[in-house]
């Protein structure tokens, strides 16, 4: 997170420096832009450890349950009946620090659990997969 946090801040400062090279006569708005910018790393260096505070999830044999949110929370239970792909996604920095993303996909939306462990990550997947061919198994 603190990485993908600090791309963003990059890019963020990627606007606002030649702004402050290239127009310095607009003086009164450079301080409100550095102030803004000033804000934006304050979050992005904070959020990380708030959003890991406030993440949760939960898989049983009947559902998978994500909690997440500090302002607005999000709370989304799939049934395990419903589900209809499971995915495992990895990014490059994710593949860095040996993370994975287990993605869970409905007719009504999808359900992500983040930066999970890649062995958590894939036995999850293995372990949705075989409920679910189970669940199959049984309407038959």
């Amino acid at each position: 997170m603190y990485l993908g946090h600090l791309l963003e801040l990059a890019i963020v400062l990627a606007f606002a420096v030649p702004l402050t090279v290239f127009v310095p006569e607009a003086t009164d708005y450079l301080v409100y832009m550095w102030i803004c910018v000033a804000a934006i790393a304050v979050y992005l260096l904070a959020s990380p450890v708030i959003f890991y505070n406030h993440y949760r999830y939960r898989m049983d044999d009947d559902c998978i349950e994500v909690r997440r949110g500090v302002i607005f929370h999000s709370h989304v239970l799939v049934p395990v009946e419903r589900v209809h792909q499971v995915e495992v996604s990895k990014g490059p920095i994710l593949r860095k620090y040996n993370l994975a993303k287990v993605t869970v996909t409905t007719a009504g939306g999808t359900a992500a659990m983040e930066y999970l462990n890649d062995p958590v990550a894939e036995y999850i997947a293995a372990n949705l997969n075989e409920k679910i061919i189970k669940l199959l198994k049984a309407r038959e």
